[in-house]
C-alpha cells in the first residue's frame, strides 16, 4: 500500500510540476503578445504623429503661400493675409457655434442609419 501512495504521489507531483510549467509557459505567451502589441501602437504612434507634422507644416506653408499669391494679386503687402486669416476665423466661428456638428450629424444619421440591422445574419425577429 504504501508503494501505492509513493507512485500516487509522484503522479500528483509531476502532474503540479506540468501544470505550474504550463501556466508559466502561458504568462510567457501573454507577455510577448502584449509586448508585441505595445511595439506595434508605439510604431503607430510615431506614424502618426510624423503625418501629423507633414501635414502641419504643408498646411502653413500652403497658407503662406497662398497669402503672399493674394498680395502679389492684389498688390498689396498685407490684404493677402488678411484674406487667408479671415477665411480661418470664419472657420472657427463655424466650430464655435457647432453648425459643423449639425452637417456631420446629418451625414452620419444617413451613413449609420440601420447598420446593426443589415450586419445581423440572425434570423428577424417578428
Amino acid at each position: 500500500m504504501a508503494i501505492q501512495d509513493n507512485g500516487t504521489q509522484e503522479r500528483n507531483t509531476s502532474l503540479i510540476e506540468n501544470l505550474m510549467g504550463y501556466i508559466d509557459t502561458r504568462i510567457d505567451i501573454i507577455r510577448l503578445e502584449i509586448q508585441e502589441k505595445l511595439k506595434a501602437s508605439f510604431v503607430g504612434l510615431m506614424h502618426v504623429a510624423l503625418l501629423a507634422f507633414a501635414g502641419f507644416m504643408s498646411l502653413i506653408f500652403v497658407n503662406i503661400f497662398l497669402g503672399l499669391l493674394l498680395n502679389e494679386l492684389l498688390d498689396s503687402t498685407f490684404w493677402g493675409f488678411g484674406i487667408v486669416a479671415l477665411f480661418y476665423v470664419l472657420l472657427l466661428v463655424v466650430l464655435l457655434i457647432g453648425l459643423d456638428k449639425k452637417a456631420f450629424q446629418g451625414l452620419a444619421d444617413k451613413t449609420f442609419d440601420n447598420t446593426i440591422y443589415k450586419s445581423d445574419k440572425r434570423e428577424p425577429h417578428v
